[in-house]
C-alpha cells in the first residue's frame, strides 16, 4: 500500500514538473504563425517591434499602436520565412567562409577590425553568434531573391537605346527622395474590392494633406516593402524609378503628394520628401574581367580556390583562353556570356575585396584567387581611365538603370506570388 502511494505521488510530482517545464518553455517563446513548413515565433515579433520603437525614439517619431506594429512585423517575418524555406529547397547555403567575408566587409565599412566589430555587437546587448546567424539569413534571402527575380527581368537592346536617347536629351540633374505607401489589391479582387481599396487610398491622401506624419501613416497603412522604414525609398533619379512613378514625379516640387496611382499591386501614394541636384565629377574607371566559382556541397572552398589557380596558370602558360574559361565555368550570369568582361565601371560598385584587389593590379595583370560574399574570383585588370562619361559607360549605366527598375518591380510581384501560394495559419 505504501509503495503504491509512493508511486502515485512520484507520478503526480513528475506530471506537475513536466507541466511546469512546459509552461516555462511556452513563456520563453511561442509559435505565433505557421508558415508552410516553418514558423514565426513570438520572440521574433517582439524583437522587430522593439527595434522599430528604439529607432523611432531616437528619431523622435510617433508610431501607431502596438497591434499595427505587430501586424507589420508578422508580415515581414512571414516573407522572410518563405524565402528561407525556398532557399533550402533550392540548395542555397551560405558557408562560414562566405559569412566571415561579409562580416569583414561590414567591419571595414565601419572603420573597425573584426574584433572591434564583434565587441561593438556584444556591447549593444546582442549575442554575437546570434548576430552572425541573422546576417547569414539576410544573405541567404538576398541570394534567393536575386536568383528568382533576375530570371524574370528581360531587357532588349531597343530599351537600352531608347533610354540612352532620353538620358542624352534630359538636362535635369535632379534626384528625388520619395516616400511610398502601397494600398494593396489582391490579384483576384472584384471591381467592388478595387473601388473599396481606392477609397482607402484617397482617405490616406486626405490624412497626409491634413498634415499627418508620412512615416507614421506608411508604417500603419502601407503594404510596400519599405513600410517599416516609413516608406522611405531614398534618393532616386527619374530614370531609376519605376516607370509609373517617373511619369508622375517629374516636375513636382518638395512636399507634393501624388496619387493614387494604380498598378497591378494596388494603389500607390508618393510624397516628394526632398530634392537635390546631382553633382558631375570625374571618376576613375576600370575595365576588367573575372571568373566566379561558387563553393557548394560538391565543390569545397579549397577546391574552388585551386580550380581558379589552375585557370590562371593555364592562361599564363598559353594553354587556355581566359574568355573561353569564363564562358564555360564562371557562375556570374551577367558576365560569363561575355567572356567574364565587366566593362568600364567605377570600382566603388564592386564588393570591397573586389575593389581592393583591382586597386593592387596593373593593366594586364591577374589576381590570385580571392573570396567575396559571392564566391571565389580571379580578376584581370584590362585597363584604367579617368572619365566623365563615354558611350560605353552610358550604355552600361542605361542597362543597369533598366535592370534596377525592372528588378524592383518584379521583386514586388514575386513576393506577392510567393505569399499568395503559401499556407499560413495564425495560432
Amino acid at each position: 500500500m505504501f509503495k503504491k502511494s509512493l508511486l502515485s505521488a512520484l507520478l503526480l510530482g513528475a506530471a506537475a514538473l513536466s507541466t511546469a517545464v512546459s509552461a516555462d518553455v511556452k513563456k520563453i517563446d511561442e509559435v505565433a504563425v505557421v508558415v508552410d513548413d516553418g514558423v514565426v515565433l513570438e520572440g521574433e515579433i517582439r524583437d522587430i517591434v522593439r527595434s522599430v520603437k528604439a529607432k523611432a525614439a531616437i528619431e523622435n517619431q510617433r508610431l501607431p499602436t502596438d497591434d499595427v506594429l505587430r501586424t507589420q512585423a508578422i508580415e515581414k517575418l512571414i516573407l522572410e520565412s518563405l524565402q528561407l524555406q525556398l532557399a533550402s529547397r533550392m540548395g542555397i547555403q551560405i558557408s562560414d567562409a562566405q559569412l566571415d567575408s561579409v562580416l569583414m566587409n561590414i567591419a571595414q565599412s565601419e572603420g573597425k577590425t573584426i574584433e572591434e566589430y564583434r565587441q561593438s555587437v556584444i556591447d549593444s546587448g546582442e549575442n554575437f553568434e546570434q548576430h552572425r546567424e541573422k546576417v547569414r539569413s539576410e544573405i541567404t534571402i538576398s541570394e534567393t531573391m536575386r536568383a528568382n527575380v533576375r530570371r524574370r527581368v528581360n531587357i532588349s537592346e531597343q530599351e537600352v537605346k531608347t533610354l540612352l536617347e532620353i538620358i542624352e536629351q534630359q538636362t535635369s540633374k535632379e534626384e528625388f527622395n520619395i516616400g511610398h505607401i502601397l494600398i494593396n489589391v489582391d490579384s483576384d479582387a472584384t471591381q467592388a474590392d478595387i473601388t473599396t481599396r481606392k477609397d482607402v487610398a484617397e482617405k490616406v491622401i486626405e490624412l497626409l494633406e491634413g498634415g499627418a506624419d508620412f512615416k507614421q501613416v506608411a508604417i500603419t497603412s502601407s503594404s510596400g516593402a519599405k513600410a517599416l522604414e516609413g516608406g522611405d525609398w531614398g534618393f532616386l533619379s527619374i530614370n531609376e524609378m519605376p516607370s509609373l512613378f517617373a511619369e508622375n514625379v517629374k516636375g513636382q516640387k518638395k512636399g507634393d503628394i501624388i496619387g493614387p496611382l494604380k498598378s497591378g499591386a494596388g494603389f500607390h501614394i508618393i510624397k516628394i520628401l526632398d530634392i537635390r541636384g546631382r553633382e558631375t565629377v570625374e571618376i576613375k574607371e576600370v575595365k576588367s574581367r573575372h571568373i566566379l566559382i561558387k563553393p557548394s556541397i560538391i565543390l569545397s572552398e579549397e577546391k574552388a580556390k585551386k580550380m581558379l589557380e589552375k585557370f590562371v596558370a593555364d592562361v599564363k602558360a598559353g594553354n587556355a583562353d581566359f574568355s573561353e574559361l569564363a564562358k564555360e565555368h564562371s557562375e556570374d550570369p551577367g558576365s560569363a556570356s561575355r567572356g567574364g568582361e565587366l566593362g568600364w565601371a567605377n570600382p566603388d560598385i564592386y564588393a570591397p575585396q573586389f575593389k581592393e584587389t583591382l586597386g593592387q593590379l596593373s593593366p594586364g595583370q591577374f589576381s590570385a584567387p580571392f573570396r567575396t560574399q559571392f564566391g571565389w574570383h580571379v580578376v584581370q585588370l584590362l585597363d584604367e581611365r579617368t572619365s566623365d562619361a563615354t558611350e560605353d559607360s552610358k550604355k552600361d549605366r542605361a542597362y543597369q538603370i533598366l535592370f534596377n527598375r525592372k528588378f524592383a518591380e518584379e521583386k514586388e510581384n514575386w513576393l506577392r506570388e510567393l505569399r499568395s501560394k503559401a499556407n499560413i495559419e495564425a495560432l
